[in-house]
Formats: structure tokens, sequence, C-alpha cells
């Protein structure tokens, strides 16, 4: 038979008289709650936040203190070629940081002054100073950090989640991009689906304007409802036709979610029912404008994640036009103090506001660039990229706080001490949310596909 003239759905239905097709409808009946794969251990988290500082906060300047480079600053920067780090190419001097490292709470953990209100934080984080990237590569690095691959074409962590999990909340997507007007290298691959299902990519929600487009219907109730009925009629004899292409099914799952979303997300992204105290604590009522919209996307994710969405991401606006906002090649204290102004006070208000709602513990948060910063500089106010030893930091889900976790050695060069990449920290988070990275496949390609490729490994040690 054609293509034209047996699809998935004309199978069941035609089989065994029609039972194929009665389990089909029961299993599509709930599909917005239903999980491609259970929980394969007890989850301790239900949900991730990930605040992506795109570009590359420097280590050295924020939570790992190296008092030696502030000592040798200015020297030349001569490195052993025996270590497993980047090349260091003449010229270049040591550059201490401008910042002021001190002890905080009752963990004592370091935080430089860029970061004041993390400061506050500390014994809710565990921060992880030995991370290890594969190439000094904005684009390369960003896909990494979110697909597991420095390559395109693979899935984001937050649509394998979508798909491992399934929806808690049918009136929503299970992945949400908030979105601070500037999509960092590597484009929106970091946030597709890829070879799995199309309903799973980032659904984005902007910062600035009408959150998410078309979302208010302009018609009444039951004009709205009879074209919505005409155009799944017409979507679903179209997809038959075609054989039940995933792209057209899942765009057809996706105009429902829509539809399902049209009372629930214009409420969540108003936060006018917030209190003063809580738009202050953001930082919503801010004077600058990229302040206010940081702040008031790390509000949204709190109401989001508490409505029930499974995976959501934040991004860093872009205020000065740069490849990527944290990237200081030059001009190191300026940007990275504008930086650190406009996320410092709503991360950690986001920290806070979840821990005292009860929702810290099931909710894992992670604050993580795609790369580091040197060491050494080709000037006196600015860092290139590093990836041989950086810092990311986890908050609540299951992980201990309080603590630190690897270490790089004294000039910042190279992690030195219980080395981590990006496929462990995947790992990490897979299984806090009860899934097994290695049993979490797809088939694709003629191969079970995962998230973590044929790496990765659990840091159990930095778990409750």
């Amino acid at each position: 038979m054609s293509r034209s003239t047996l699809s998935r759905r004309a199978y069941l239905q035609g089989c065994s008289l029609g039972w194929g097709w009665l389990a089909w409808q029961g299993l599509a009946a709930g599909e917005g709650s239903q999980s491609a794969v259970l929980p394969h251990v007890a989850p301790r988290a239900r949900r991730v936040i990930f605040l992506f500082m795109d570009g590359g906060v420097s280590h050295v300047d924020s939570f790992d203190p190296k008092p030696l480079l502030t000592e040798r600053s200015g020297q030349p920067a001569k490195w052993r070629p025996d270590t497993r780090s980047q090349a260091v190419s003449a010229g270049r001097k040591w550059l201490g940081s401008p910042w002021q490292f001190r002890q905080h709470g009752q963990s004592g953990l370091w935080v430089s002054s860029l970061f004041p209100r993390a400061a506050e934080i500390v014994d809710d984080l565990c921060v992880i100073r030995s991370m290890i990237g594969e190439t000094p590569l904005h684009g390369a690095q960003s896909l990494l950090l979110h697909t597991g691959r420095s390559i395109a074409a693979a899935p984001s962590i937050g649509s394998w989640i979508s798909w491992g999990l399934g929806r808690e909340n049918e009136q929503l997507p299970g992945y949400v991009l908030l979105n601070n007007d500037w999509i960092p290298n590597g484009g929106f691959q970091n946030f597709a689906s890829s070879f799995l299902p199309a309903m799973h990519q980032a659904a984005l929600v902007r910062a600035k304007g009408t959150p998410v487009d078309n979302i208010v219907p302009t018609d009444s109730r039951d004009v709205q409802q009879a074209k919505l009925a005409y155009l799944q009629g017409q979507d679903r004899l179209f997809a038959e036709r075609q054989g039940g292409v995933d792209e057209i099914e899942s765009s057809i799952r996706n105009y429902e979610t829509a539809a399902r979303m049209q009372t629930l997300v214009p409420e969540l992204c108003d936060v006018s029912r917030e209190t003063a105290a809580t738009l202050a604590m953001y930082g919503v009522d801010r004077s600058d404008s990229y302040d206010q919209l940081y702040a008031l996307q790390c509000l949204r994710a709190r109401r989001l994640v508490e409505a029930g969405v499974r995976f959501v991401e934040i991004t860093c606006p872009n205020t000065h036009g740069n490849n990527s906002p944290w990237d200081q090649h030059g001009d190191l204290k300026l940007r990275h103090a504008e930086n650190a102004r406009i996320t410092d006070q709503p991360v950690a208000a986001l920290v806070k506001d979840l821990k005292q709602r009860g929702l810290l513990d099931d909710t894992l948060v992670v604050w993580a660039g795609e790369m580091g910063r040197t060491p050494h500089s080709s000037g006196t106010d600015g860092r290139d990229h590093h990836v041989s030893g950086y810092t990311i930091w986890m908050a609540g889900g299951g992980v201990r706080g309080g603590m630190t976790w690897g270490a790089t050695d004294d000039m910042g060069m190279s992690a030195v001490e219980n080395s981590l990449d990006i496929h462990d920290v995947h790992a990490t988070i897979l299984h806090q949310l009860g899934l097994d990275h290695e049993r979490l496949t797809y088939r694709f390609g003629g191969r079970e596909m995962r998230l973590t490729d044929v790496h990765g490994r659990v840091i159990r040690d930095i778990l409750s």
C-alpha cells in the first residue's frame, strides 16, 4: 500500500477489530500527563530552574578565590605545559580580581563582593569549582551545556526532561524559556527538541511586551471552540494522509496546548497580584529596565514551577551588544559589575522565595555559564575564554547546601580535584528527578540516544 492510503491511525483502526485504536485513544486521552519513561528511582526533585549566565562568569572573580593570583597580578603568566589546561600565549600577565572575597553564612563559603546577594544564600548553595569543558568557543560550549553535545541537532536537557517525565499540568508546556531578548550563541538549537517529539521543545516567554503572541482569544468562547474543532478536524485528516508525521502531530498537540494555555499563561505572567514586598525582594521595582525585566522573569519562574512546569530556563539580557552578556575580553570591571547588578538580587530572591514557600526542597536550581574566564590577560581589564577549570552552583532539589565541590589550582588555571564535565552535571540533574541517565534513551538513527551520550556519572557526594 502507498503511504497516503495507510496511516498509523488507519492501521490501528483496521487491525484486530479496532482494539489497537481503542488502546491508542486511551493513551492519547491522558497524553499531557503521561510520561514517556516512569521514574527509575525515587525522585528528590520535581522541577528544574536553570539560570543561564550567557558568556561565562569569571570563576576567579566570583566563587573561587585565588590569593596567589592577586599576589602575582601583573607578572608574566607562565604555566606548566604538562598540566591539563589551556596554553598561555606569550606576553600575557596574571590578573588578580578587582573584587574582594569574604566568607559568608554558617558554612563560611567564599563569595566576592561582586555578588553581595548570593552571599546571603550561601548555606543553600553547592558551589562546584572543578568544571571542565571541551573547547573555548561560545557556540560549542552553549550547545554542550544545553544538549550534551558541542554540535547541533541534539535535544535540549529541558526537552529530555519534558519527554521523560511528561507534564504535571496539562494547561502548560513542560519546558519554558524565559527569554530576555537575546538568543545565546548556538541559537535556538540550545532549546530545541531535535529528534524527540516536537511538542517538547521550549515555549518562549518574552520579558518585554506581550509575553506570548496570540495567547489571548479575540472571539467569544463558542466561536473559538467551533473554529478549534474545525481546524482540529482538518489537521487530523491532513496528518492521517501523511502517515502520521511527527512534526504534524506535534504541531496539532501544540495548538491544543496553546488553547489550554489561554487562561493560565497570561495569569502566570501577570505579577501585579504579588505583594509589594515580593516585588521589592526580586527587584521588579528597580529603576533600570534591564534590572526590572530580569527580576520579572525570575518571579515568573517561581510562578511557573509552582503551577507545574517541569523545566524553566532564564537567559540574561544583552545590555551592550556584545557577543554574549558575560563575555568580557575588556571592560571586565564595568560589565561584570553591570551583569551582577542585574542578576544577583533576583537570583537570590528566587532561592529565598522558593525556600520560604516550601518549594526549594523539590526544585533544583542550577546557575551556570558555558565556561569561565582566564586568570591571565593581554591587558589590565579583561579575561578570555577558559574551559579547563570553572565554577557553577546548584541549590535545592536534594543537593547539599553550604558546601564546595572540587577545586582548581592556586592560580585558577586547571581543575585539580574532583574534576567534572557537563555530562556529570546532566546525569546528576536527571537522577534527582528520578531518571537514570543511562536508561533515559530514545531510538534514533539506528542507536539508542541519550542526553549524556556514552558519558556521565552521578555526583553522589553532593547529594543529601
